[in-house]
């Protein structure tokens, strides 16, 4: 039940050390320090270098997946139009062989059909390489590197929150703590230090996709320098 504490009888002598909880219910306990940090983090992710890096994130994942439709529709294309190709050209051998087996003028209007077929195909195949090899690798690597510093931005938000909630707790005991000089205070096992973890969580998975990111560029880098790019 939040915002009320539990009432118990206890002998000081015997229990000296006292832990006060809105409730004795371990479960209504867990589930109110979940609900309490998880509305913590929302407030987090809203505050404003969180969500600008949160929307540099979405825009370079908007990008790569954009460039993965163009390939894909691209690949598409060079397949129906191979497949026109095969059929024009052994169509238009058969017409030349015919005609001139029955010596009849040769026409070769169909070749230029190829020709053209042949050079859209030769574009498209160039542009599903330079997705391939170049644009589609380079936004993998900006996703990586946007999507860790939103999580290191969320995590510097999430970090000042609990800074200011552990000062409102310690505000609110300076009346006990003058009463008894001395009251040792444990915020890690509550919302402050729930989302003190959740920062250290949110820390660790963004350096590891800053170095997945890292690693993808000395790839790409690599393969670039034995094409002689």
């Amino acid at each position: 039940m939040r915002g009320t504490g539990t009432l118990m009888s206890f002998d000081l002598a015997q229990t000296p050390t006292l832990h006060a909880v809105t409730t004795s219910d371990e479960r209504l306990l867990t589930d109110d320090l979940q609900q309490r940090a998880a509305e913590a983090i929302a407030q987090a992710e809203q505050q404003p270098e969180a969500a600008e890096a949160a929307e540099g994130h979405r825009a370079a994942t908007e990008r790569l997946q954009r460039l993965q439709t163009a390939e894909r529709a691209l690949s598409q294309h060079a397949k129906e139009s191979r497949e026109l190709t095969t059929g024009i050209s052994r169509g238009t051998v058969e017409g030349i062989i015919e005609a001139a087996a029955a010596g009849k003028k040769l026409e070769f209007r169909k070749v230029d059909e190829l020709v053209k077929l042949d050079h859209q195909e030769r574009c498209v195949n160039r542009a599903i390489q330079h997705l391939v090899e170049c644009l589609i690798p380079m936004a993998r690597i900006a996703g990586l590197r946007t999507e860790s510093r939103a999580m290191m931005a969320t995590a510097r938000a999430v970090e000042r929150i609990a800074q200011e909630r552990a000062e409102r707790v310690l505000g609110q005991l300076r009346e006990a703590v003058a009463e008894e000089v001395l009251l040792p205070v444990d915020m890690s096992q509550g919302v402050a230090g729930a989302l003190l973890a959740h920062a250290s969580m949110l820390k660790r998975t963004a350096i590891q996709t800053s170095e997945r990111a890292d690693q993808l560029e000395a790839d790409f880098m690599t393969r670039r320098r034995a094409a002689g790019e």
